[in-house]
């Protein structure tokens, strides 16, 4: 099956930080549910562990926060949101997962898949933030392998028991992580970053999807995606297996609304990208607008489509 036969899918990313929402993080569930009822197809967070003071080596642009700014924990608030959705997918865009011991994400994300239905995915990387490991005790330096660990190790958790482990710097044996995932073949892992050599063996090896860095430029995008079906078809894998992320398009005309952007779909879906994502507090920056803004979306997405 070639990627082009992928349904699309449209990704809302929600602040689950920062100053958008104010301190009332409730309506942070309540415009998950508006975004489920709209149609939504899947709901992103972001993760941060905790912040440095210093901030300027963020490798895309300005950061949105101030370092002692609210960032609640992803996993925690999409199982919150699972209980009060049905239908969306429930995303990390991206989860720092080598701050985690993957035992312990293995396990809490088996978890969030089986009371959400089978509705997670996993997206991950590594991150930028030294301080991030520093305060994790762990090597900022080793982030790579640290990475390769956690995906193989939830990977082999998630078969089932007995499972034993080893690599330079985790090893286990004869344990058992239940409940598996409820999702047949495990949760699907996306990989986010730039498609470097190392993330381009983890997508081939083992990943679902592919979040490209969010200042990549259109036709190195469309680099990314030929070189990654290559690497694909060479490792044995069907492209159509990996969705690729990306921004839905603006409108030529700044003032148009959504409606304009979703005319522009099906020229970026000839790079071979299957999903677009859309961050609510910049395509909506008036939170009390957001629960119309979100209904218009999810309409002007389902006219688009159909």
């Amino acid at each position: 099956m070639s990627r082009a036969a992928l349904p699309p899918r449209l990704h809302v990313g929600l602040d689950n930080y920062g100053s958008y929402l104010g301190s009332d993080w409730e309506r942070l569930l309540d415009l998950a549910v508006a975004a489920d009822r709209a149609g939504v197809d899947t709901l992103v967070l972001v993760d941060h562990v905790v912040l440095g003071g210093d901030l300027s080596g963020y490798p895309y642009g300005p950061f949105a926060t101030e370092p002692d700014a609210h960032w609640l924990e992803p996993l925690t608030c999409l199982a919150a949101i699972a209980g009060r959705t049905s239908r969306a997918r429930l995303m990390t865009g991206v989860l720092i997962a080598p701050l985690r011991p993957p035992a312990l994400l293995a396990k809490t994300a088996a978890t969030l898949d089986v009371i959400s239905g089978g509705r997670l995915d996993l997206g991950v990387g590594t991150g930028w933030l030294a301080k991030e490991y520093e305060a994790a005790g762990l090597d900022f330096a080793e982030r790579g392998r640290l990475l390769d660990d956690a995906l193989d190790a939830c990977t082999a958790l998630w078969r089932g028991g007995p499972t034993d482990f080893e690599s330079p710097r985790l090893r286990f044996d004869d344990v058992y992580c239940e409940p598996r995932p409820a999702q047949p073949g495990g949760i699907p892992f996306w990989i986010g970053g730039d498609l470097h050599d190392r993330n381009l063996a983890r997508l081939v090896r083992r990943c679902n999807g592919w979040i490209p860095s969010p200042t990549a430029r259109r036709r190195d995008i469309a680099a990314g995606i030929e070189r990654l079906d290559a690497a694909l078809e060479a490792g044995g894998r069907d492209p159509g297996q990996v969705r690729v992320r990306i921004g839905l398009p603006s409108p030529r005309d700044e003032d148009a609304g959504v409606e304009r952007s979703m005319e522009r779909l099906a020229e970026v879906r000839e790079l071979g990208a299957t999903d677009f994502y859309v961050n609510l507090a910049r395509a909506c920056p008036d939170p009390d607008a957001a629960p119309e803004f979100i209904a218009g979306l999810g309409a002007a997405w389902r006219a688009a489509v159909a």
